[in-house]
């Protein structure tokens, strides 16, 4: 399929009128909320994708807007034939609450002061992050989301719905990310962050009507870009080669190498796009962002709630968040029998690495999103009849009900077989009049979790048109037919 680019897309914006309650405990109200959305919402508004965006990121996910120079952040996976496949799903990203590109964040106007709130901005947290996500989405119409993924931060609020809305979430992608920022993390985040209050140009958050530190917040770029990066990535990109120069300068305040000008280059032109205070409460939220409750709940006790099925993707060079957080989160979900699996991304790319790779990002997406099991697409108010019914009450049930299976139970409600149209057929013929007499006894069945293609092989192989589902009890929960899958596949060609 040819991938391409959503095209021009427009950044809109969506206002809470009340004030909302923070998990901090301080209020706040008139929030903006700037957010896009790439592709058609269906009809029963079941194909929405919320991509959750990393600390530098924002709404601007895919596509082009008006006069940009370059694409959305994640156009490489936005779009038509691409993961994230615009012709299928309805896709969202909305920049965070206390962000600085359109959302309420500290460089907003104080209603209450006419001024921008500065350090008077609330404390927030992810939670409440993913609350103001949540009011959007409602404003939408979408009561479930098909898919929500993100990476870095992005993760850590995909693992947030999780837990705050999990019966709102049927498909989790959290990428490069943890499930609690270890003590490394928090000291970068730190270091960050006392570069920016040591410049004294941050007044104590209120510059935005003078200059701002822009030394302090392109220092703290530099400190995080570097995190970013793995060593074998920064030996392949610039080695120890120098920059418009051959020999060094001998000088304590020029860039003699091609690293130290790359950095210089990246802190410099982040001042141009981000704000300092807004870096501030951010790294913050992701230092408290703990589902344990600071050690209270193991990671298993923690994610008992949740529903979802997940893809869990690392990447083998990053060192910021280490592949180890990613099967740690792994294990807290399997031991809560949750469906998930962990893909690590090889790449020399480090961290970084989920922004640029798109080959292998779009496979693994793109196989999970499209990975249908049974549960899926499975008829969940399934006819059944009693064992001890007549060939008469089965043929009015299938009648009244329009189907061509019914699956034939105990009195405890375990299926014991089943008996078709064609059997009810052969009953009138042959002057049957028990079920027993016709029934087939040797069912094959299904389980809510078996892959769609393991259903549609059983069928196959044994030239039937339908399987009960069963659970581990053996009582039928479900009817899964040839029909069924034949129109999921023609969808998905």
């Amino acid at each position: 399929m040819r991938r391409e680019s959503v095209g021009q897309v427009e950044t809109q914006c969506f206002l809470i009128p009340e004030e909302l309650d923070l998990e901090h405990g301080d209020r706040l109200s008139d929030i903006r909320v700037a957010y896009e959305t790439y592709g058609q919402l269906n009809k029963e508004k079941s194909n929405a994708v919320l991509v959750c965006h990393a600390l530098s990121g924002d709404a601007h996910a895919g596509g082009w807007n008006k006069g940009a120079e370059k694409p959305g952040w994640w156009d490489l996976i936005i779009g038509p034939g691409k993961a994230l496949d615009t012709d299928r799903y309805y896709v969202i990203c909305s920049n965070v609450l206390g962000g600085c590109k359109g959302t309420t964040g500290p460089s907003s106007i104080n209603p209450r002061t006419g001024r921008p709130y500065g350090m008077k901005f609330p404390f927030i947290t992810i939670k409440d992050m993913v609350l103001v996500q949540k009011m959007l989405l409602d404003s939408l119409g979408i009561n479930q989301l098909f898919a929500v993924v993100g990476g870095s931060f992005g993760g850590m609020l995909v693992l947030q719905w999780c837990l705050s809305y999990p019966q709102s979430v049927r498909l989790a992608i959290p990428i490069a990310t943890c499930a609690y920022s270890s003590p490394q993390q928090i000291a970068f985040n730190e270091v960050g962050r006392r570069a920016i209050t040591s410049d004294p140009e941050w007044n104590n958050g209120d510059y935005y009507h003078r200059a701002p530190p822009a030394r302090g917040l392109s220092l703290a770029r530099m400190i995080g870009h570097i995190t970013y990066l793995s060593d074998e990535s920064m030996h392949q990109k610039f080695g120890r080669k120098l920059q418009d120069k051959g020999e060094y300068s001998f000088n304590l305040t020029s860039s003699d190498f091609q690293v130290e000008s790359y950095l210089r280059y990246h802190g410099e032109n982040f001042v141009n796009r981000f704000d300092a205070n807004s870096y501030l409460y951010i790294t913050k939220a992701i230092d408290y962002f703990d589902p344990t409750r600071k050690g209270s709940l193991s990671l298993a006790e923690a994610f008992k709630e949740a529903k979802a099925k997940f893809l869990v993707i690392s990447i083998s060079s990053d060192w910021l968040y280490p592949s180890y957080q990613s099967k740690e989160l792994v294990a807290a979900l399997i031991a809560n029998d949750i469906d998930v699996r962990h893909c690590e991304i090889k790449s020399n790319y480090g961290h970084d690495a989920f922004l640029l790779e798109s080959g292998q990002m779009n496979y693994a997406i793109s196989s999970f999103l499209t990975r249908t099991s049974v549960v899926d697409i499975m008829i969940r108010d399934v006819v059944t009849i009693n064992l001890a019914a007549s060939i008469e009450d089965a043929a009015r049930a299938m009648m009244t009900e329009g189907v061509t299976h019914l699956p034939v139970v105990s009195a405890e409600g375990n299926l014991a077989g089943i008996v078709t149209a064609w059997d009810v057929s052969r009953a009138v013929a042959l002057k049957y009049t028990l079920l027993e007499e016709i029934m087939t006894r040797e069912v094959f069945t299904s389980h809510q979790r078996d892959p769609i293609e393991k259903a549609a092989r059983s069928m196959n192989d044994h030239n039937i048109s339908a399987l009960p589902v069963v659970d581990e009890l053996g009582k039928v929960i479900g009817m899964i037919t040839s029909d069924g899958v034949s129109r999921l596949v023609g969808a998905c060609r």
